[in-house]
């Protein structure tokens, strides 16, 4: 098919020749270069936007887009992520305090209400771009100097030191669209598109570690293998639909209320 040669060039053009931001031939140049109409030079555009390979931009024109990292759900700390593909982590802590564990705070991480929690928020970077704003909540009692001297970067790492490594988890996903705040920390417009992942982690049987971390959309896809079904992963009482099936994202002061 004539639109799969158009967009076979151009998907070489991006690998040899074009950068981030740099705009492909216009439709008239590629008509001409490969005898092929309109309609088949933007099917095979079509594609390469599908792919995240190119972007739109209205009354601009069609342009390489930047690569979308595959955000994959294991148990690894935001800078092991990024160094395992080739990106230099960093971060901005955008709060860290002791606080006490809410009602519903409480019954995720199987404490009793009030119990001290310490509460992290995060701006994560890699290669000096913004790419999510975690919050974590972890039980004070667990890693007393989590705090200190100053806010542990990876809250796994510093569980790990305690011989609370983390080695299982569940997580609710879904798609959410950034509030004005958010979408400042991360440098895009209000309203665009991000990926929020809530997640209860355990070592064991141990409860050590809640958090709601919101990726950028135009940055993250979501990769998750799948299998046959299997017997369930892990009890029953474990499910979070009754602890965290809100959809509001937690008020920072308030754990999950």
């Amino acid at each position: 098919m004539k639109y799969l040669t158009v967009r076979e060039h151009l998907r070489s053009l991006i690998a040899e020749e074009l950068g981030v931001g740099d705009a492909i031939p216009s439709e008239r140049e590629l008509c001409g270069q490969f005898g092929v109409s309109r309609m088949t030079v933007r099917q095979a555009v079509d594609a390469l936007v599908v792919e995240g390979l190119l972007e739109r931009v209205q009354g601009r024109g069609t342009f390489v887009a930047q690569p979308k990292v595959d955000l994959q759900l294991r148990l690894a700390s935001f800078p092991e992520e990024m160094r395992r593909r080739g990106m230099e982590p960093d971060l901005r802590v955008l709060a860290a305090e002791l606080t006490a564990a809410t009602p519903q705070l409480a019954a995720a991480l199987e404490l009793p209400v009030g119990a001290d929690v310490y509460y992290l928020r995060r701006l994560r970077l890699a290669d000096g771009l913004p790419m999510a704003v975690e919050q974590n909540w972890v039980p004070a009692a667990l890693v007393p100097d989590l705090l200190e001297p100053e806010p542990a970067s990876s809250v796994y790492d510093a569980l790990a030191e305690r011989e609370l490594a983390p080695t299982w988890g569940e997580d609710v996903i879904e798609a959410v669209q950034l509030d004005e705040e958010v979408a400042g920390h991360l440098g895009i417009s209000p309203g665009a598109a991000g990926l929020q992942i809530r997640r209860r982690t355990f070592s064991g049987d141990l409860a050590v570690d809640y958090g709601v971390s919101v990726y950028r959309g135009d940055r993250y896809s979501l990769w998750v293998p799948v299998s046959a079904p299997g017997p369930t992963l892990v009890p029953s009482r474990r499910r979070l639909a009754a602890v965290v099936g809100t959809r509001n994202e937690p008020n920072p002061k308030e754990g999950l209320a």
